[in-house]
């Protein structure tokens, strides 16, 4: 008997114990203003998620050029032109990547005999493959979105990775050169698309 009483004196003040621990901060607090929680959120929340940026990883070595004032408005002007096409992030980091192969972001004209055929401007495209007159495929949104164009006509760019979607559009003797282009168009786009 002894030790059910024990057990039971124990179990009464275990009891009281606990609901002194449950109860009385609550209790002790009931009476203290409540406190608005500020959300928690990321230093950079206004720039696009990187994940889908670049959603299958980057593939294979990357490469990065210093940007001058007029590359770096270019890059700009090809995410207002994909913005202006209704097209999400990730049609601006195909297009700048691509456009970092083809032209390094400069929108060349005519280089003569270093010229591949007619090619120009950012995307290095042909008014002889029905790109546009020079002076269309010389313009950053108009080339932008004759590219874009070209893109969304290929069933589901969205998840291929970066080299495939731009060389269906491209068509270039060195398909998988646009790959390494990927990390800076994806910082470029990250960078500019909200500023």
């Amino acid at each position: 008997m002894n030790t059910i009483l024990r057990k039971s004196i124990l179990g009464v003040a275990g009891l009281a114990f606990t609901g002194g621990v449950f109860a009385g901060p609550i209790a002790a607090h009931a009476d203290a203003p409540a406190t608005t929680a500020k959300p928690v959120t990321a230093v950079q929340a206004d720039k696009p998620d990187m994940g889908k940026l670049i959603p299958h990883g980057v593939q294979g070595a990357q490469s990065k050029i210093t940007l001058n004032d007029e590359q770096t408005a270019n890059a700009k002007a090809i995410i207002a032109a994909t913005k202006k096409a209704g097209l999400p992030e990730r049609a601006a980091v195909i297009s700048i990547a691509t456009s970092l192969q083809e032209s390094k972001l400069e929108n060349l004209g005519h280089l003569g005999d270093a010229n591949d055929h007619d090619s120009l401007g950012l995307f290095q495209q042909r008014p002889s493959s029905g790109w546009g007159t020079p002076e269309q495929i010389t313009n950053p949104e108009y080339a932008t979105l004759a590219f874009e164009k070209g893109l969304k006509q290929i069933d589901g760019w969205q998840d291929m990775p970066l080299t495939k979607a731009a060389q269906t559009v491209q068509v270039s003797a060195y398909p998988d050169a646009y790959a390494q282009w990927e990390q800076q168009a994806a910082d470029l786009v990250a960078q500019h698309w909200n500023s």
